[in-house]
């Protein structure tokens, strides 16, 4: 457990350091075809419908590699 959540650790802090110095490099995630943007007035609804299947198949693709290893 303790090697997972170093992995899980180190990943969170290259994620976090890419979107500090290459701010640019992660501009598309959440403005996909799908994700439902809807503004009127003062009120603003964001449903990122197709971004977050992209997160859950990533993920589950990682977890069945990792839990193979």
């Amino acid at each position: 457990m303790a090697k997972g959540l170093m992995l899980i650790g180190a990943v969170i802090l290259l994620i976090g350091a890419l979107m500090h110095f290459a701010p640019w490099s992660l501009n598309w995630f959440g403005r996909l075809p799908g994700d439902i943007r809807i503004e009127s007035g003062n009120t603003r609804i964001f449903i990122p419908i197709t971004s977050m299947l992209i997160v859950s198949v990533v993920l589950t693709l990682l977890f069945n590699l990792f839990r193979r290893w």
